[in-house]
């Protein structure tokens, strides 16, 4: 039964998790999972993951074409800081045979916990819309916050976004919707440096890829709309919403 269904399955995951990560990130939490309960049990880990980043990858770029079209965003910040994020994912997916990363789910859960109770505390985070230019100070702590964000998005990944977003909309005073804007920039480069690495390795099985990715782009021209027009305030609601998610999800995996 499950093997009939699996195409309708697969490309139903694919849409909800590209609609879900354009409109407040996080679709890895929906894709993941997904694929792990959907593919043959045999399929290697990093065919899973392989197959993943290149559906993830054209329905981020595919939300992040939609968001530039309308959301103005620093460009003199984000570009370098999306070279050294490029670099910095491509060498986290090399290091991460030795990098301990059984306490990246731990240290994360705790700053997911931390983000979410400053997001609901601070009532006016990320609802004003900043017009004044980054200062060089600001600037280098964009390639900072872009080469160590990148580096543990290859190394591990969950959250990447939302940690993206709220340096942002927290260490730059930008709008949710800027912020989003602005992190699916960087976030697109990362995951184009994890298929330097999958792509010649073999891992991405594009009979699987591929469907996957044309839904994962669907999802993404949708849930990018709702989120540009629900604007700021809904895009605030729907990242508190993603990181208690995120929470649950750490927090039941060091449970179980």
């Amino acid at each position: 039964m499950l093997e009939d269904s699996f195409p309708y399955l697969l490309l139903l995951t694919g849409f909800a998790a590209g609609l879900m990560d354009a409109a407040v990130g996080g679709g890895g939490l929906l894709q993941i999972p997904g694929l792990f309960n959907l593919l043959p049990a045999s399929t290697p880990v990093a065919s899973v993951m392989g197959i993943n980043k290149f559906a993830s990858c054209c329905g981020t770029l595919t939300a992040t074409r939609q968001y530039l079209r309308r959301i103005p965003v620093p460009w003199k910040m984000l570009l370098p800081a999306a070279v050294l994020a490029f670099a910095a994912s491509y060498l986290g997916a090399k290091a991460v045979v030795f990098f301990p990363v059984q306490y990246m789910k731990p240290a994360m859960l705790l700053i997911m916990i931390a983000m979410c109770l400053y997001t609901f505390l601070k009532k006016d985070l990320g609802q004003a819309v900043r017009t004044e230019k980054l200062t060089r100070r600001e600037t280098w702590w964009g390639l900072f916050f872009g080469a160590l964000i990148g580096f543990y998005d290859g190394i591990f990944g969950p959250g990447t976004g939302s940690l993206l977003a709220f340096v942002f909309v927290r260490f730059y005073g930008y709008d949710f919707l800027t912020a989003n804007a602005s992190a699916k920039v960087i976030n697109s480069t990362t995951n184009l440096a994890a298929l330097t690495f999958f792509i010649p390795q073999g891992h991405v099985v594009w009979v699987w890829a591929v469907p996957l990715a044309l839904a994962n782009l669907c999802g993404g021209i949708i849930g990018a709309h709702l989120a540009i027009r629900g604007g700021t305030r809904f895009l605030r609601y729907g990242f508190m919403l993603l990181l208690c998610l995120t929470i649950g999800k750490f927090a039941w995996d060091l449970l179980s």
